[in-house]
């Protein structure tokens, strides 16, 4: 079966576990209207629903769906230009039990179900990098298979690795003329495309084979060695910074040796860096809490310890991490000049994740560290996405 082709002026998206709308507003910069955002978190829901209450961009025309994804039906959306999210990283992440297909919360069967119901033109599909690991290898192939073919059900009492076999075999053959999707996939490091975060992770994108749509994924556009020539050769950096020369920290010795062999113009811009980011806010350190900057306020508890030593101004942030039962001492910390650290703000891990700063996050502390942790940066959901909106508009033309 083919999904009804849909030819108009908007793009029709619909989004699953869409979370804190990190990938959501990505993907409507990139041109698409969703039809639909579902998610069951309660707090990630409220901040979904107070976002859209104050008419911020984007959201304040989305259908914002509570609904645990495992019960619903997708037919109705049938003809959708693209189908988007983030199946629940727990089963892979490494910060996890790493249960993965036994996990409970695993979910992309049923984002592949959604497909199959809904056949959308497109799919995109965001995880932890963890997914690659050797304990999952064998499962993420045979999940990119069923993305392939997802109209070719596991039958009843057969193995998974025999309903993979079967795939393999479609596959191989190459001319199954059923729903059929080209899938690719790539880790992505969010650094690479302007966000002042080193975040890897890995996305799955599918277009379906009888539209002839070509879609490869973004090059990078920043590089680490453009920021290095930028502090180290140039000195644009400090001096945007207006920090002078005998305030400037030596070149790393590691840095140095690699200075000589570097294009000492540059192919790409610079990595952005938590300087470069949250600079301009007020420093909330002491206790100090801004009352015009939304969630930006001071978090007690930041506490160093080894290989956890606070992300530095001068560098892209560490990933910024959701924690469990809250987010450990080590974690998603900030070293000021003086050599001081504290936890990052919401707002300033907001800043991070390239969230706007009129996006308000619900809930406490940790509540709101676990929506931005699990969020994908806005900027990176928007250039995954930018390519594949221009191909469809092509293809409706």
């Amino acid at each position: 079966m083919k999904g009804r082709t849909h030819i108009a002026s908007t793009l029709r998206s619909l989004e699953l576990c869409v979370g804190a709308g990190g990938l959501a507003l990505g993907i409507a910069k990139a041109g698409f209207e969703h039809a639909g955002v579902i998610e069951l978190d309660d707090l990630s829901c409220e901040t979904l629903r107070y976002n859209k209450r104050n008419s911020v961009k984007h959201v304040r025309n989305w259908e914002i769906i509570q609904e645990n994804i495992c019960g619903l039906d997708f037919s109705k959306y049938e003809g959708l230009d693209l189908l988007s999210g983030g199946p629940p990283c727990q089963p892979f992440s490494q910060g996890g039990n790493r249960d993965g297909r036994s996990d409970k919360r695993e979910m992309f069967p049923h984002f592949i179900r959604a497909t199959r119901q809904c056949a959308p033109k497109s799919f995109i599909i965001e995880n932890v990098k963890g997914l690659l690991d050797r304990p999952f290898v064998n499962y993420f192939n045979y999940l990119i298979l069923q993305l392939s073919f997802p109209g070719v059900q596991r039958k009843k009492r057969e193995k998974w690795i025999e309903h993979r076999a079967r795939l393999e075999s479609l596959y191989t053959k190459g001319n199954y003329d059923g729903l059929h999707y080209n899938v690719i996939s790539q880790v992505l490091n969010a650094a690479n495309f302007g966000v002042a975060q080193r975040r890897h992770r890995v996305f799955i994108v599918g277009v379906r084979a009888d539209l002839g749509i070509e879609y490869s994924f973004p090059l990078p556009t920043h590089s680490r060695e453009s920021l290095w020539l930028d502090q180290w050769v140039s000195g644009q950096y400090w001096e945007r910074h207006d920090i002078g020369k005998t305030q400037r920290p030596d070149v790393p010795e590691a840095v140095a040796l690699k200075l000589s062999r570097l294009d000492q113009k540059g192919t790409t811009l610079a990595w952005q860096t938590v300087r470069d980011t949250i600079s301009d806010l007020p420093n909330v350190g002491l206790g100090r809490t801004s009352h015009t900057i939304l969630n930006h306020f001071f978090n007690p508890g930041a506490r160093t310890y080894q290989g956890h030593e606070g992300s530095h101004m001068d560098a892209p942030a560490k990933t910024i991490k959701a924690g469990h039962n809250g987010v450990p001492g080590g974690e998603n910390m900030i070293r000021l000049d003086e050599g001081s650290v504290r936890y990052f703000s919401v707002r300033e891990c907001a800043r991070l994740q390239a969230f706007p700063d009129d996006w308000f996050f619900d809930g406490s502390w940790c509540g709101c560290m676990r929506q931005v942790g699990n969020a994908v940066p806005v900027t990176l959901g928007e250039v995954v996405a930018a390519p594949l909106a221009k191909a469809l508009r092509s293809s409706s033309k």
